[in-house]
């Protein structure tokens, strides 16, 4: 299949590379070239696979044009480039195309649809973990199934060119209600940020757990009172994640093996960000449920205290403040 990336950092080359290797035909967009073609593409994760692209065999350029001829897009640039990157493909494909938001948060298809209504634009899901460990190697640090809309009760072809590439694939009616799951899920990306320290370090804190917790709790809140109707995300049950992060460090820990596989060294994107000096996410994670609190008159102080902490960082461009648990849980419960 002819797929392209469009916006191709950590999880768009981790998943092109994985279609590259299962024979599909990739071409990569995004500011990786010259490591590229320099390293190649190693890839790696938490159960201890390792693959490597040799540079000949990937195709990563700057510039949208190289899409013309797709037959689908993984669309996985950052939620605030969505328009800058998107609009020029209203010029470029030359037939109708079918483009997946495999992004974070809940915003980008519908923006996607409005900037592309000649294509199929559907949602998507990306629920493991993704980070650039160095020069050309991305490693997953976690695992799940990626979720992708099917209209119709069809399945798409990249759903099953992405099976092949060795995902677990669920082409689901109900994207909408998952990427909500995800993004209250994603909420710990942002205590994780703060943090500075990997997300089983963090998450072996139960203080940590507690700012979690918080913030979770509000986004269900939120969604219930928006009438939002989540869909369970893998072996995470989004209802049920404030009274487990609750649990005593050891009983949770029991409980949460089952539920979920953390290598050590696996962070967020977003601390990612913090520490690369970029504008991160936060707008549409905890900035997604204090704009739909508002709407419907619902107090959400944690999830307010993380933006502004946040947006705090980024200001300051000095990696992450690592803030110390105690300290952070005291800020989001004043």
């Amino acid at each position: 299949m002819k797929v392209g990336v469009l916006g191709a950092g950590a999880i768009g080359t981790y998943v092109g590379a994985k279609l590259v290797l299962a024979g599909h035909h990739v071409v990569f967009v995004g500011r990786l070239g010259a490591e590229i073609a320099a390293h190649g593409i190693e890839l790696s994760d938490h159960a201890g696979a390792h693959e490597r692209l040799e540079p000949a065999r990937v195709r990563y350029v700057a510039e949208p044009g190289a899409l013309a001829d797709r037959e689908a897009i993984l669309v996985t640039v950052k939620s605030m480039a969505t328009e800058d990157a998107a609009r020029p493909l209203a010029s470029i494909l030359k037939h109708r195309t079918t483009l997946v938001s495999l992004q974070n948060g809940v915003s980008n298809t519908p923006r996607l649809r409005a900037l592309l209504p000649e294509h199929e634009v559907l949602a998507g899901m990306v629920p493991f973990n993704v980070v650039r460990t160095g020069p050309g190697h991305f490693h997953s640090g976690t695992d799940g199934p990626l979720a992708i809309e099917a209209r119709d009760g069809q399945e798409p072809a990249i759903a099953r060119a992405l099976r092949e590439a060795g995902f677990e694939v669920q082409a689901r009616a109900d994207v909408e209600g998952v990427q909500w799951s995800k993004l209250i899920v994603n909420l710990n990306n942002a205590v994780n940020a703060l943090s500075g320290v990997p997300i089983r370090a963090q998450l072996a804190d139960r203080r940590y757990r507690l700012v979690m917790a918080a913030c979770v709790r509000e986004g269900l809140a939120a969604t219930h009172a928006a009438g939002i109707r989540l869909a369970r995300v893998g072996k995470m049950i989004p209802a049920v994640a404030p009274f487990m992060l609750a649990l005593p460090d050891f009983v949770f820990f029991t409980a949460a093996r089952v539920m979920v596989k953390i290598d050590p060294q696996a962070k967020s994107s977003m601390l990612d960000d913090l520490e690369r000096g970029r504008v991160t996410e936060v707008d549409y994670l905890n900035g997604e449920i204090v704009r739909l609190a508002e709407k419907h008159g619902i107090p959400v102080p944690a999830n307010r205290a993380i933006v502004a902490l946040l947006k705090d960082a980024e200001a300051k461009h000095a990696g992450s403040p690592k803030i110390g648990a105690a300290e952070l849980l005291a800020a989001v419960s004043a």
